[in-house]
């Protein structure tokens, strides 16, 4: 019996669609050509007569998302097919949000712009559909809407669980759609006064060495999100604060540990101003939904860095604390989507998820993604955008 080795062509597709799902899965770090090989049931000399290493598996992975996304953004006649689009683009293609936000600023820069580039044109043909329909929307309103829209199909990335297909495909149309219909105009400051819910501020820290750790820690968040961890040395991290590098090691043993308490520092305060904000309300689920969300915005745009080094640097934890990390993590979404089923118990809880999911995704990436981020509205923007993504109605003009 012979067996036929598929074409070269299909071989590659095979390829890219393993490294895809293993780096969206375990992250860029964890994953060895030899996993990838594995995966696909050849052997690792014979992958790399394929791809020349890790880096061009990645970014020929993004890049084949990236084509799929231009080649439905391009079909689309209306925002009702762009959502079509996007969800569909969202569900063939998972690992797409995680490989974009997560692991493509490992790749060169030249390469990362380039990436950067095709995701403006396409916000560009999505823009122009928008306003075809809206005349009256603002060139910079309907790329905010756009991008939200790209962002929050991201969200599907990062469940733990792949959905049912058509189910997510189909909810996430909805969501999509009502996302690229939100009036931005409307915003303004009386909409987050509507939802807002004061939290009891933290005291600051002590003068001395723990003034000094607590400098560290910022430092370590902004670098380590900016840069990547392993591009920050210990000599970079001393000279933010005016110290030396082996000074650092008097306070944190090592860069990991560094990483592991800035990520417990921004668990604490996440915990305390979100959760406080949400048990804190009275009136019922929809209004600790909507207390929450505020609060999570508010939180978000003050900490940026300490989002993104959370999804991008938890995979260079030590097992332990990455463990930890990772728990957090599901416990403070699974929060979320038992709230959502209250307001929404038509929907149940996997439609929930999804939503929860689109909605942080949206947020995290709408604080760190110039130049929309510095919208002086940007926090009632988001506030109006995570309610279309939640499902609540929309916050009245004030």
């Amino acid at each position: 019996m012979v067996v036929r080795r598929p074409p070269a062509r299909a071989r590659r597709a095979q390829i890219l669609a393993v490294a895809a799902e293993r780096f969206h899965r375990e992250g860029y770090h964890r994953v060895s050509m030899a996993d990838v090989a594995a995966g696909v049931g050849i052997t690792a000399p014979a992958l790399y007569r394929h791809f020349r290493g890790k880096p061009e598996l990645l970014d020929r992975a993004v890049g084949v998302g990236l084509e799929a996304l231009a080649d439905a953004v391009r079909t689309a006649g209306s925002t009702a097919d762009l959502a079509a689009a996007l969800a569909a683009v969202a569900v063939a293609h998972r690992p797409l949000g995680t490989l974009v936000q997560r692991e493509a600023r490992l790749l060169p820069p030249d390469r990362r712009a380039a990436f950067r580039r095709e995701l403006r044109a396409d916000i560009g043909l999505m823009a122009a559909v928008l306003r075809a329909e809206r005349p009256g929307l603002a060139a910079a309103d309907a790329e905010l809407l756009c991008w939200s829209a790209l962002s929050a199909g991201a969200g599907l990335s990062y469940q733990s669980t792949a959905p049912q297909p058509r189910r997510a495909e189909r909810l996430l149309r909805e969501v999509l759609g009502a996302v690229l219909a939100v009036r931005l105009d409307a915003a303004g400051p009386a909409a987050a006064a509507a939802v807002a819910v004061p939290v009891e501020p933290r005291p600051a820290p002590a003068p001395g060495s723990q003034s000094r750790r607590e400098e560290l820690l910022t430092a370590a968040v902004r670098l380590f999100h900016r840069r990547g961890f392993d591009n920050v040395s210990t000599g970079r991290l001393g000279a933010e604060v005016g110290i030396s590098g082996p000074s650092v090691y008097r306070h944190y043993d090592s860069k990991a540990q560094l990483l592991a308490a800035a990520l417990v520092r921004g668990r604490e305060r996440l915990r305390h101003e979100v959760g406080g904000a949400i048990t804190g309300t009275p009136g019922g689920p929809e209004r600790a939904l909507a207390a929450g969300l505020a609060a999570y915005v508010d939180f978000a745009r003050r900490n940026g860095d300490y989002l993104g080094v959370m999804l991008s640097e938890t995979e260079r934890l030590a097992p332990p604390d990455r463990r930890a990390a990772v728990d957090f993590r599901r416990d403070f979404l699974r929060g979320w989507v038992e709230l959502l089923v209250r307001v929404r118990p038509e929907e149940g809880a996997a439609a929930a998820r999804i939503r929860v999911h689109a909605l942080f995704s949206l947020v995290n990436d709408g604080v760190r993604n110039r130049p929309h981020s510095v919208r002086p509205d940007l926090d009632d923007c988001l506030l109006r955008l995570g309610r279309a993504v939640l499902g609540l109605p929309d916050l009245p003009d004030l």
